[in-house]
């Protein structure tokens, strides 16, 4: 292996709003060949998550939002169990958002997410979110109905409304410091199947197994062009997406974990430095520690 790193660069989308999921390789696994010695590699990347995960809770000042969406079968609780399960648990904080409940339907959209938001020091993980409102309410309407909102609010522009919305709560979560960064896990069509063929083939997994999954399937362009607007219409500076390719999954987790230590990275983390009140009282705790008590 020539190198070792991933160029995240190539995955984030661009914030000119020309996007075109088209243009991502599901299969893309550059700059490796094959998953040969990649174990190795994403071991080290794991160990300097975990470094940079101390930091952060050690100065307690930033705290970051990861945002994973994808189609059923990309592998996100596989992505999230082998990048992040390096990370202390003292200093990170997932989530998984199912089907709404009845209390959830009677508030605002983004409300059950943005109760759930990392404190400061703390990394947080969305197995899916918010964006859930604009991508299966979209492709199924009859769901935005559940929310009993006033006439006034159901507008034409409504999806466009919704976007603004987000970029604006976006906007003010990274304004008061939490770093957001949204992952979209590109899987073709084609490995979506081959993966529910083997959940199917094999007991342990069939519990996996929906068959609405199916049906979901089938509307796969609808999806496709629901995600594509979404992530053109909310891809910011402050919070850009990355379309992160998701056939493979060996590849997908180095991906990850190189997205999460660039964000990390990016914010200059460093070891408190203490006030000369606390040195002096550290001072005289340890000549303390060095008396022989009697």
């Amino acid at each position: 292996m020539a190198r070792s790193r991933v160029d995240i660069k190539r995955f984030r989308v661009p914030y000119s709003g020309r996007f075109s999921l088209s243009a991502y390789d599901p299969a893309d696994t550059a700059p490796f060949e094959t998953s040969d010695g990649t174990r190795k590699v994403l071991a080290k990347r794991v160990h300097r998550l975990f470094e940079l995960g101390d930091l952060l809770y050690a100065q307690s000042r930033w705290s970051v939002l990861f945002i994973f969406q994808a189609m059923d079968g990309a592998g996100k609780d596989s992505a999230i169990k082998h990048v992040l399960r390096g990370l202390d648990p003292k200093s990170t904080q997932v989530y998984s958002f199912k089907v709404p409940s009845p209390e959830e339907l009677k508030h605002d959209f983004m409300w059950r997410c943005l109760k759930n938001l990392p404190e400061r020091g703390r990394i947080g993980i969305f197995n899916r979110s918010y964006y859930e409102e604009v991508l299966v309410s979209r492709v199924h309407p009859k769901l935005l109905e559940q929310r009993q909102l006033p006439a006034c609010c159901v507008t034409p522009n409504i999806w466009k409304e919704r976007f603004e919305d987000i970029r604006a709560i976006e906007r003010y979560l990274t304004r008061n410091g939490t770093v957001v960064r949204k992952i979209f896990l590109n899987v073709s069509k084609a490995e979506q199947r081959r993966r529910f063929l083997m959940r199917l083939h094999n007991p342990d997994k069939r519990w996996k197994f929906s068959l609405n999954d199916i049906n979901e399937r089938l509307r796969w362009k609808e999806y496709m062009a629901a995600y594509e607007e979404a992530m053109r219409a909310t891809s910011t500076a402050e919070a850009p997406w990355y379309v992160v390719p998701a056939d493979n999954k060996w590849f997908t987790r180095l991906a990850v974990a190189g997205i999460a230590i660039d964000t990390l990275e990016s914010l200059n983390l460093r070891v408190p430095t203490l006030s000369h009140r606390d040195v002096r009282a550290l001072n005289h705790a340890r000549r303390r520690l060095r008396f022989k008590s009697k």
